[in-house]
C-alpha cells in the first residue's frame, strides 16, 4: 500500500455504519439508530467538501435492500455535492438491522472497505469514525493502512450503562439488548489508537470520557456541530402557512396561541412524559400556550418498538388524565421537509423551544430552533449548557423537576422583551459559533498538524512481486501447533493435495513461532516450502526461497512500539513470567500466564489503556501471553499478504486453532475451527456462516473444511 507524498487537497473518508442514511429527506426519528448522527455526517460530509482545502469526502455506510426500508438505501453510490457521496458497503444481512445486531458482521465490513479503498485512484488522507460501530472499523482499517484516525462518539457505552443503572435496569439486561461489553470494548480500542476525537461540547470530556481507561484529554478537541442556517431560518413577513399548520389545527382549538415545542424520538431518555405532566399541572401555562411535541412518526403505536410504545401510551394517559385535548398536539406523521416549517410556526406564534432530557450529549434541535429565531429552555445535563452559555438564548432546567420546567416556559412567555432578547441572542449568536463554515474551518485546522505527519510515514509496500504470470485464485493459511500437525497420516494427504494444487494455491503459514522454528518442522515432516512464511504472530513476513523479509511490514508495525514499556508494567504482576530467549523477538515480548495467580486479561489491557500503551494483546492455549505491535497479528499480515497477491479474501480458507488465530478467521474470510482442547477460546466465532468447526482434529480437520466449502471448485 505505498502511498506517494502528496501536495493535493485532503481526501477525508466517513465511516457512520449503522442507522438510515441518505442526502434528503432523512427520516430522522424512526427509530433509536436514526437520529442526530445521521444528520451530523450528512451535514459534515457536505461542509468539508465545500472547502477549498478538501479534494474528496465519502461518507461509508451500509448497503441495505430491505422491502421496509426506502431503495435509496441500497444505491452503491450516491453523490451529495461534486465533491462528496455516499458509498453504502455490503456486509452481513442485506436486511435493515439494528445496531445492536451488527457486530458479528464489522469484521466483514472492514474486509470489504478496505477492497474498496484498494480499487480507488488514491488512499485517503484520514479516516473518521463515527459511534463506536464505525470506531471499530476504523481502528482496524487504520491498522492495515497506516492512516491518521479521527474519531467522534456521538454517544458512550459507559455513560450509558451508568444512567440505566440508575434507572434500576440489570448489568445482564443491559448486556442483553445493548451488547455494551462489545460496545465499551471497541470505545477503549478507538480511544487508544485515534489520534484526535472530536467531541461536542467540554461536558463530554469531563464527565463522560473521563470514564475511560484510556482518558487522553490532550488529543480530544471541542469543535461543535454547525447547522444548515439556509434550510433554518426565522419567519418572514408574507410567508404562506406551512402546510403542517393544517395538521395542528386538526389537534388544537387556539392553534394561533404560543406554541410549547418539543421535538425529539419517543424515547425514555428524552423525558416527554416530564414535560406533559410539566405542563398538566400549570394552569397558566395551558391559558397562554399550546403543547406540540413531535415524536417520530407512527401509524400504529403496536407496530413500534417496545420503548417508543411505552413513551408514546404514556403520553396519551397523561393528556387524558389532565384533560388536554384541544390543548396538545402529538401528530402522528410529520417528513423532514416539515421541520424548519415547525420551527418557523412555533417563532411566529412567539413560542419557545423545549428539549427537557434526561441528559444531552450536544443538541442539534436546540441550534435548528434558535437558528429559526426561538427562545430555549433545555436540560443543564450535558451539551445544552454550552450551546446557551455560548448563544444567552434560554434558560436551563433540571429535568427531574416539573416544576422548574414550568417556570421557566412561564417566565420566557409572559415577558416579551426576554423573549425578543433570547430570540435575537440566538440569531446572532448561532450564526457566530454553530455555522457549519465555521465549524468546517476549525476541523480542518486540527487535521493539519497530524496528516501532515503522516505523510511522511513509511506505509507497507508491496512484497516482492508474484510471478509475472501470476495463476493464483485462492490461498490457503493455516497454524502449526494442535491444527497443522498431529495426524500423520492426514498431513500426509494434505501435503499431496498441496503438491497437487501448487500453481492455483497460495500455500502460507502463519504461526507464533519464530522462523528457525518453522524451518525445523518443515523438515522434519517433510511439508513444502510455503510461498510465504507469517511468523511470530504476524510480525514478520517471509518470501522463499530466499526468505525474504518484508522490509516495510517491519516498518509499518513498527509504530508506537514500546516493549520495554510494557515490560516494566508486566513483570511486577503475579502470575506473569517471561518466556525464554528464543520465544521473544524484536517484535513479540511473550509470558507465561498463571490463570491461577496473573490477572485477568481485561484487567491487563485495562492497565495497558490506562497508561496510553498501544499493543496487540492475545492470551492463547490458556497460558501464553504475548503482546506485539497494535499494527501487527497474524489477521493483519494475512490481510496484507493476500492484498499483494490479488486474492479476494473470500477464496482465503484459515485454519486456527487458538485465541491468536481469531482475527485470521474473523471477516471475509472462510475459516476452519479444527477439534482441538483449546478451540473453545474461539467458540464465540461458532454463529459465523464463515467458520466452519470441524469434527475432525488436525490436518485432517482442515481437509474436511476443503469439502465442507468445496473449496476448488
Amino acid at each position: 500500500m505505498k502511498m506517494e507524498a502528496k501536495t493535493h487537497s485532503l481526501y477525508i473518508l466517513m465511516i457512520s455504519i449503522h442507522g438510515l442514511i441518505r442526502g434528503d429527506n432523512l427520516e430522522l426519528g424512526r427509530d433509536a439508530d436514526t437520529g442526530g448522527q445521521t444528520k451530523y455526517v450528512v451535514e459534515l460530509t457536505r461542509a468539508l467538501a465545500r472547502q477549498s482545502a478538501v479534494h474528496q469526502v465519502d461518507l461509508v455506510t451500509r448497503c441495505i435492500k430491505d422491502a421496509g426500508v426506502s431503495p435509496d438505501y441500497g444505491t452503491p453510490v450516491e453523490m451529495l455535492d461534486p465533491k462528496a457521496r455516499i458509498i453504502r458497503i455490503t456486509a452481513g444481512p442485506e436486511l435493515y438491522i439494528p445496531k445492536e445486531e451488527l457486530w458479528g458482521y464489522l469484521d466483514a465490513f472492514t474486509d470489504e472497505l478496505f477492497a474498496w479503498l484498494h480499487r480507488q485512484p488514491r488512499l485517503p488522507d484520514v479516516l473518521h469514525s463515527h459511534y463506536a460501530d464505525a470506531g471499530y472499523v476504523g481502528v482496524r482499517l487504520s491498522h492495515l493502512t497506516g492512516l491518521p484516525l479521527i474519531h467522534t462518539g456521538h454517544s458512550l457505552g459507559r455513560d450509558k450503562v451508568r444512567r440505566l443503572l440508575a434507572l434500576g435496569v440489570t448489568v445482564e439486561e443491559i448486556q442483553k439488548r445493548y451488547k455494551m461489553s462489545e460496545r465499551i470494548s471497541a470505545e477503549e480500542d478507538v480511544l487508544n489508537s485515534a489520534n484526535l476525537v472530536i467531541t461536542s461540547t467540554n461536558n463530554e470530556i469531563e464527565d463522560q470520557y473521563e470514564l475511560y481507561d484510556c482518558y487522553t484529554p490532550e488529543k480530544m478537541s471541542v469543535i461543535p456541530p454547525g447547522t444548515d442556517l439556509n434550510q433554518f431560518h426565522p419567519p418572514a413577513p408574507g410567508d404562506a402557512p406551512a402546510p403542517f399548520a393544517s395538521t395542528l389545527s386538526k389537534h388544537l382549538r387556539e392553534p394561533e396561541r404560543p406554541m410549547i415545542l418539543a421535538l425529539s424520538r419517543p424515547d425514555q431518555r428524552k423525558n416527554i412524559v416530564s414535560l406533559l405532566e410539566a405542563y398538566g399541572q400549570s394552569k397558566r401555562l395551558q391559558q397562554i400556550a399550546n403543547l406540540v411535541i413531535v415524536a417520530g412518526n407512527r401509524n400504529d403505536i403496536r407496530e413500534l418498538n417496545e420503548g417508543a410504545q411505552n413513551v408514546l401510551t404514556e403520553l396519551l394517559l397523561v393528556i387524558d388524565c389532565h384533560e388536554l385535548n384541544g390543548l396538545v398536539a402529538l401528530p402522528k406523521h410529520h417528513s423532514s421537509c416539515d421541520v424548519a416549517d415547525i420551527y418557523r410556526m412555533a417563532a411566529f406564534s412567539k413560542g419557545v423551544f423545549v428539549n427537557p432530557a434526561l441528559t444531552e450529549p450536544f443538541g442539534l434541535t436546540l441550534l435548528e430552533a434558535a437558528a429559526s429565531g426561538l427562545p430555549l429552555v433545555a436540560t443543564e445535563v450535558g451539551g445544552p449548557v454550552d450551546i446557551i452559555g455560548n448563544c444567552n438564548n434560554g434558560l436551563l432546567i433540571d429535568p427531574l423537576d416539573e416544576d422548574s420546567i414550568a417556570s421557566a416556559l412561564l417566565e420566557i412567555l409572559e415577558d416579551r422583551q426576554l423573549w425578543k432578547k433570547y430570540s435575537a441572542n440566538g440569531l446572532k449568536n448561532v450564526a457566530k459559533y454553530y455555522s457549519w463554515e465555521a465549524h468546517a474551518k476549525r476541523y480542518l485546522d486540527r487535521l493539519k498538524e497530524f496528516v501532515l505527519q503522516s505523510r511522511v510515514v513509511a506505509r507497507p509496500a508491496p512484497l516482492t512481486k508474484p510471478p509475472a504470470l501470476q495463476t493464483r485464485t485462492c490461498a490457503i493459511f493455516t497454524a502449526i501447533d494442535n491444527t497443522l500437525l498431529g495426524d500423520p497420516e492426514a498431513l500426509g494427504l494434505f501435503v499431496k493435495l498441496m503438491r497437487e494444487q501448487h500453481r492455483r494455491v497460495l500455500f502460507g503459514i502463519a504461526t507464533g513461532r519464530r522462523l528457525n522454528s518453522v524451518l525445523k518442522i518443515l523438515k522434519v515432516h517433510s511439508i513444502p516450502m510455503p510461498d510465504v512464511l507469517i511468523t511470530s504472530l504476524g510480525t514478520e513476513i517471509y518470501t522463499p526461497p530466499q526468505l525474504t523479509t518484508d522490509i516495510s511490514w517491519t516498518d509499518h508495525i513498527d509504530h508506537l512500539w514500546t516493549p520495554q514499556v510494557i515490560k516494566r508494567f508486566m513483570d511486577p504482576l503475579p502470575g506473569l513470567a517471561l518466556q525464554p530467549k528464543e520465544h521473544q523477538s524484536r517484535f513479540k515480548l511473550s509470558y507465561f500466564h498463571d490463570e491461577q495467580e496473573a490477572p485477568p486479561l481485561e484487567d491487563i489491557l485495562t492497565l495497558l489503556r490506562q497508561h496510553e500503551l498501544s499493543a496487540h494483546t492475545s492470551l492463547s492455549f490458556g497460558q501464553f501471553l504475548d503482546f506485539v505491535p497494535a499494527r501487527a497479528s497474524k489477521g493483519q499480515a494475512l490481510r496484507y499478504v493476500a492484498n499483494q497477491w490479488k486474492i479476494p479474501l473470500e477464496r482465503v480458507l484459515v485454519n486456527g486453532g487458538s485465541r491468536g488465530d481469531e482475527d485470521m478467521l474473523r471477516g471475509k474470510t472462510l475459516g476452519v475451527v479444527v477439534d482441538s482442547r483449546h478451540r473453545e477460546e474461539l467458540a464465540q466465532l461458532s454463529d459465523s456462516e464463515r467458520v466452519y468447526f470441524s469434527s475432525g482434529s488436525h490436518a485432517s480437520g482442515i481437509l474436511e473444511a476443503i469439502e465442507h466449502y468445496d473449496f476448488f471448485h
